[in-house]
């Protein structure tokens, strides 16, 4: 095992990102602009630092082995790190990068963002959409996440701000959007789209017993409008959804019998931006002042 971080620097971070994305050494080392020799032993040096093997070389397309995976998020977060610091750019203007995976802070979207511009104008706040369970959190590419549903990744703390009813989302043509309301058995008997990459649906919330005929599984929001407009299946969201991701081929209905889906604001466990606290005290007064003055319902 390695003995601080004597002898590892950025560059062998980035060789081995770039060995993750491109899944061979040869496309890592023209990606990198080096030869292929240089990335191997610079993975060699990275891996003997570490006393583990991060990369599977058993195969033609290389594949990360568990340490791999495990250390990948731990080698963007800090090859994040690195990038903002020297970016002269931020210097004087230092952005609080907040991610999302959709429908951002619902409601209280356009309140957060004008709030903080009239109270902290000298730090910009960056929405980032990213099509990620956690919105870039644990990569490194924002300071702080919006995200819904349970969030297993480690090294994260989170705060449930609020809970937002979950609706159903089905073709806005088909035989269920005349419906006042839906129970989770009315979506049962046909396709349920599942967004298996950011998405906070899974086949759990359905009983063992009463789960739906089939599934489909997308990567992103609008490939899951884009399915359920076209009659593919429905979809199961939260109430952001039907204000923040209009579509006019999908209508949303509530849904009686599913239970709420918390919203939580997440960051890492360490030091970080030194807006954070700031930004989670402003979250949670706009949260309270929305639930002294409720937004319209904007399912209908």
């Amino acid at each position: 095992m390695g003995k601080g971080g004597r002898g590892i620097e950025v560059r062998h971070l980035r060789a081995f990102l770039a060995i993750a994305d491109e899944g061979s050494v040869t496309r890592a080392a023209t990606r990198l602009r080096v030869t292929q020799p240089v990335v191997s032993r610079t993975l060699a040096a990275l891996e003997g630092h570490l006393g583990v093997r991060l990369v599977d070389r058993s195969t033609h397309h290389l594949a990360l082995t568990a340490e791999g995976v495990a250390f990948r998020d731990k080698a963007a977060a800090a090859v994040g790190a690195f990038d903002e610091a020297l970016d002269p750019g931020r210097l004087h203007h230092w952005p609080l990068r907040l991610g999302h995976a959709w429908s951002a802070f619902g409601p209280y979207t356009t309140p957060l963002l004008r709030t903080w511009q009239q109270r902290h104008p000298d730090t910009p706040l960056e929405l980032l959409r990213i099509d990620d369970r956690t919105a870039g959190l644990t990569r490194g590419e924002v300071d702080a996440a919006l995200l819904r549903g349970p969030v297993s990744a480690p090294g994260l703390v989170t705060e449930v701000l609020f809970t937002e009813q979950r609706v159903a989302a089905v073709a806005a043509d088909g035989p269920l959007a005349a419906h006042d309301s839906l129970s989770l058995a009315d979506l049962s008997g046909d396709a349920v789209v599942l967004n298996t990459v950011s998405g906070a649906t899974t086949l759990d919330l359905w009983p063992p017993h009463a789960r739906p005929a089939a599934t489909l599984t997308v990567a992103n929001t609008d490939d899951w409008l884009t399915a359920i407009a076209a009659g593919r299946g429905s979809g199961v969201s939260g109430a952001s959804t039907a204000q923040m991701h209009p579509h006019a081929g999908v209508t949303y209905v509530p849904l009686d019998d599913a239970p709420p889906l918390p919203v939580l604001l997440a960051r890492r466990d360490g030091p970080g931006h030194p807006a954070l606290p700031r930004l989670a005290e402003l979250a949670r007064e706009i949260v309270c002042r929305g639930a002294q003055d409720p937004p319209p319902d904007a399912m209908r």
